[in-house]
C-alpha cells in the first residue's frame, strides 16, 4: 500500500496485520469509544449498548457500517494527516460553456463562500443547472491546492457526473468512488462518491460538495450525516445542494447555521412545469385483466404520436410487471422496458433510454434524479401511496422540461385519492414558481 492511501483517510487494519508503522506520518487511531455501558463506532459515529454488540474476550464490533468491513475494538485505523501534496496544471477550468445571467450570479456567491470555507446550501429547482454553477467555486479551491469532493447518496448520480467533471477539468484525474467500482482507490485532488464512501475519509476535504442532499439513502441518515462532519477538515467548506430541502436545513437557515442561495428558474429561465392530477380509483384491481386507467394509456399515446418519450413511473417492483403486461396488449409496437434499483442490467437500460433505443421506460422511484432525458413527459401511476415522499414527486415532475429544444412538457399523476404528499408535491412547485415569476418580473 501506498502512503498517499492513508492521506485523509482511516484505513482500517486488524491488530494482528504487519503493516509497517515505521513512517512518523502515520497515525494509529482507535475504531471504538468505550464507556461503561456504551460503545461508540468512530467511523460512522453509532452508538450502541455493549451487551448487543459483544464479542469474546471483551472486545466489541459495529453492526451499522458492516458492508464497509466489520470494525471492532480487535481492529485500528491507520490515518495520515491530508497534505495536499498536488501539482496543479496552469489550466484548471477545461469547461467552454456559459452561464445565465441568473446562474452566474449565483455562481458568484457560491465561488465567495466556497473561498471562505462556509456552510451553506444551494437550493435550486431541478434542471437549473446546479453542476455547472459550482465549477467555479471547484477551480478557484483547486487553484489554491485543496481538495475537494462532490458526494451523492445515488451511484446513479456519481456515474452521470463524472463524465462531466471530467470534461469540465480534464487536466485532472478524477477519482470515482462508489460500491461498483472495482477499480482501486488513488489519491486525487477531486473526488467524486457516494456519501457511504465519506465514511471511509478523515479531516480530508477542504471544501465537500453534497448533491441531492434529500435523497435517500442521506436525509436522516444520521452514520451519513456524521460522515460528512468527520470527511471535511475542521476548518473546511460544506455546501448543500438540492431542489426539496427537509426540515433540518431550513431549520438551520432560520437559526443562521447554513447560508443560502435561491435559484427558482431553471437554466433555460422558464418555470417548473406544474403536476395535473387524474383520480384512479382501484387501478391495481384493472391490472388483474390487463386493464389501465383509459386516461394515461391516451397521454402516453399521445406523447408517443408526437414523437416524445416519456417516463412511468410505479409505486412498487411488484407493479412493474403487470403494468408492462398491459401496455405490451395495448401497445404492442413500441419498444420499452422496466428497471428498478435491483435489476441487474439498471445501468444498461437507462443507457439504452438515453441513446434513443426505448420509446419509454416502466420505473420505481429509481429514476426520481440524477438522470436526465430531453424531451420527455412524466406520467405517475399511484403517486398517493406512501412510498413516495413530497420531494421525491418534485424530483419526479422535474425530469420533464429539462432542455431548451423542449422546455415544457407534461407531468401527470394518477392516485386513488388527494394525498397530503401530493399537495405538498404540488405546493412546493408553485412556490419556486412564485420566486421564479417575481424574477422574471423584475
Amino acid at each position: 500500500m501506498k502512503i498517499s492511501e492513508l492521506y485523509g483517510r482511516r484505513v482500517l487494519f486488524p491488530q494482528s496485520d504487519n503493516f509497517s508503522i515505521s513512517n512518523p506520518q502515520i497515525q494509529v487511531l482507535p475504531t471504538m469509544k468505550i464507556t461503561e455501558t456504551s460503545v461508540t463506532c468512530l467511523r460512522c459515529g453509532s452508538v450502541m449498548s455493549k451487551r448487543f454488540v459483544a464479542l469474546p474476550n471483551h472486545h466489541y464490533y459495529c453492526p451499522q457500517c458492516v458492508t464497509l468491513g466489520r470494525v471492532s475494538t480487535l481492529d485500528k485505523f491507520y490515518h495520515v494527516q491530508e497534505p495536499n501534496q498536488f501539482e496543479t496544471p496552469e489550466r484548471v477550468l477545461t469547461w467552454e460553456g456559459k452561464l445565465s445571467e441568473l446562474q452566474a450570479a449565483t455562481s458568484a456567491v457560491i465561488k465567495e463562500r466556497m473561498n471562505q470555507h462556509c456552510r451553506q446550501l444551494l437550493w435550486a429547482v431541478t434542471g437549473a443547472g446546479k453542476t455547472e454553477m459550482i465549477f467555479a467555486g471547484i477551480e478557484a479551491a483547486l487553484k489554491r491546492g485543496e481538495r475537494v469532493a462532490i458526494a451523492s447518496p445515488r451511484v446513479d448520480v456519481c456515474l452521470e457526473l463524472y463524465p462531466r467533471l471530467q470534461a469540465a477539468f480534464a487536466n485532472f484525474p478524477i477519482a470515482l468512488l462508489h460500491g461498483r467500482e472495482p477499480q482501486r482507490y488513488q489519491y486525487r485532488q477531486l473526488t467524486i462518491c457516494t456519501t457511504h464512501q465519506l465514511l471511509r475519509f478523515y479531516r480530508a476535504f477542504d471544501n465537500l460538495i453534497v448533491d441531492e442532499v434529500d435523497s435517500f439513502p442521506y436525509a436522516a441518515n444520521q452514520a451519513l450525516l456524521y460522515a460528512t462532519e468527520q470527511a471535511i477538515k475542521e476548518e473546511g467548506g460544506l455546501l448543500f445542494m438540492t431542489a426539496t430541502p427537509g426540515k433540518k436545513l431550513i431549520q438551520q437557515i432560520h437559526n443562521k447555521k447554513l447560508m443560502v442561495s435561491y435559484l427558482p428558474l431553471r437554466y433555460h429561465g422558464n418555470l417548473l412545469p406544474q403536476i395535473k392530477l387524474y383520480l384512479a380509483f382501484n387501478w391495481r384491481k384493472g391490472l388483474v385483466k390487463k386493464h389501465l386507467p383509459t386516461s394515461l394509456l391516451r397521454e402516453i399515446r399521445n406523447t408517443l404520436n408526437n414523437h416524445y418519450r416519456c417516463l412511468l413511473f410505479v409505486p412498487h417492483i411488484a407493479d412493474l410487471h403487470p403494468v408492462f403486461l398491459s401496455l405490451q396488449h395495448t401497445l404492442p409496437d413500441k419498444k420499452f422496458t422496466t428497471v428498478h434499483a435491483a435489476d441487474p442490467h439498471r445501468l444498461e437500460k437507462v443507457q439504452a433510454m438515453r441513446d434513443g433505443k426505448y420509446n419509454f421506460l416502466i420505473t420505481t422511484s429509481i429514476l426520481e434524479r440524477g438522470v436526465t432525458f430531453p424531451e420527455i413527459d412524466v406520467f405517475v401511476l399511484g403517486a398517493d401511496d406512501q412510498i413516495f415522499s413530497s420531494s421525491a414527486l418534485v424530483q419526479i415532475a422535474g425530469r420533464v422540461g429539462r432542455s431548451v429544444s423542449r422546455p415544457t412538457g407534461k407531468v401527470m399523476f394518477w392516485v386513488n385519492s388527494y394525498s397530503r404528499c401530493v399537495r405538498e408535491a404540488q405546493r412546493q412547485i408553485m412556490y419556486m414558481n412564485g420566486k421564479g415569476r417575481k424574477l422574471l418580473h423584475d
